[in-house]
């Protein structure tokens, strides 16, 4: 028997959280050149997203780590992250 889906707010939520966690490890124990590469990396990755196992969920994933490193993209980031974990 599958489970029954999520309602959409609530996968949203889950999605940002889970988007917010993986920024602030990255921050934390990546240094700032390989989080730049990686970032880059999932940006070029997202553009083949067609393929199976990559997708286009990859792109903003890699702007997002390649903002953490610039201060004026970093405090748009987290002002949206934020906003998006109040709102239900």
């Amino acid at each position: 028997m599958s489970k029954p889906a999520l309602p959409k707010n609530r996968t949203r939520r889950r999605l940002v959280v889970l988007s917010y966690r993986f920024l602030r490890q990255g921050k934390r124990y990546l240094p700032p050149v390989l989080r730049g590469l990686l970032g880059v990396i999932l940006i070029l990755a997202g553009m083949v997203g067609f393929l199976p196992v990559v997708g286009f969920w990859m792109i903003p994933l890699g702007i997002a780590l390649l903002a953490t490193d610039i201060p004026p993209l970093s405090r748009w980031l987290i002002k949206r992250l934020n906003k998006s974990r109040r709102e239900e």
